[in-house]
């Protein structure tokens, strides 16, 4: 079977985006969407992950909650996806579409730029988690 590229995963990812509420999209418009076929090691390093199947997506920057005028950031934030991950968690639920899990990591990862923990996250959509 052949799975969607990243290009798809990234379609839907904005599209998820788009979706937001107007005032949402405006706190976040500034982060980058990425996909990437796994995480890197180093990703997986400093998360303490061995298994990067376990690692569908990723917030890389400074939550808002503790963005500062007084340090600019250097690097914009980013949000990850990671492919090959998404799809092995797809393929094994086999209880959800695809579509819906990408766009469920899409806005787990937006959430921790707003500054949601991972408990506060899954109180939210526990579905998933």
């Amino acid at each position: 079977m052949t799975h969607p590229d990243a290009a798809y995963f990234d379609k839907v990812a904005r599209r998820t985006f788009l979706a937001f509420p107007a005032a949402f999209r405006v706190m976040a418009e500034a982060v980058l969407i990425r996909v990437a076929e796994w995480p890197s090691d180093e990703m997986l390093d400093d998360l303490e992950i061995e298994d990067a199947s376990e690692l569908t997506g990723l917030y890389e920057g400074v939550p808002l909650p503790e963005k500062s005028l007084d340090f600019p950031e250097i690097s914009p934030d980013v949000i990850w996806l990671f492919r090959e991950p998404i799809l092995a968690e797809w393929e094994e639920r086999d209880d959800v579409e695809l579509d819906d899990l990408i766009a469920h990591v899409t806005i787990h990862e937006f959430a921790h730029h707003f500054g949601w923990s991972d408990d506060e996250i899954a109180r939210v959509a526990p579905w998933m988690d």
